[in-house]
């Protein structure tokens, strides 16, 4: 059964109006293509700057920053892993992130939080598998833990949107 918590849309993940949103970083932090370079974009120079001070993060890691001119109060920066064809414990280190997200939410009093598909961008990650480790581990955190209100899938086309609400038997947004 699919916690109700969890949704799917299809959108921009920097105009959602939530606690956290996630960003698919760079173990530099630092502003890079995708869904990364559009956070960095639409939160202003600041973020740059505290990420900077930051001091990098590893893969399977996640940190977090304030939102800076972004709708969401933080940032929760992400690092999944780049795909070497599945053998390299990429599924492992994909979990450890989307749970490492959640535990800063839930550190930083965040009751709503938005995922994008860490790690299926430039990193190269298979959409579908991707998605089925983010909804295990999402699924599984959320089971142990009451604090999250509403956790987001937000899906920047409907081919993974589409891959998500089919994996949650939902109907995308």
């Amino acid at each position: 059964m699919t916690d109700e918590r969890i949704s799917v849309v299809k959108g921009d993940i920097t105009t959602l109006v939530v606690q956290a949103i996630v960003n698919a970083a760079n173990e530099q932090l630092s502003d890079g293509a995708g869904v990364n370079g559009a956070i960095h974009r639409a939160a202003g120079p600041g973020l740059a700057a505290e990420c900077a001070r930051l001091g990098g993060c590893q893969t399977g890691d996640a940190k977090i920053t304030g939102g800076y001119q972004l709708p969401a109060r933080h940032v929760i920066h992400a690092v999944g892993p780049v795909w070497e064809g599945g053998g390299a414990g990429e599924a492992d280190m994909l979990a450890a992130c989307y749970h490492r997200a959640l535990e800063l939410a839930q550190e930083f009093g965040c009751k709503t939080v938005a995922f994008p598909a860490i790690s299926t961008g430039v990193f190269g990650y298979p959409k579908r598998e991707a998605a089925k480790v983010a909804i295990t581990s999402v699924s599984d955190w959320l089971a142990d833990n009451q604090t999250i209100e509403r956790v987001i899938f937000c899906c920047f086309d409907r081919e993974t949107a589409e891959i998500y609400a089919a994996l949650l038997d939902l109907g995308a947004s």
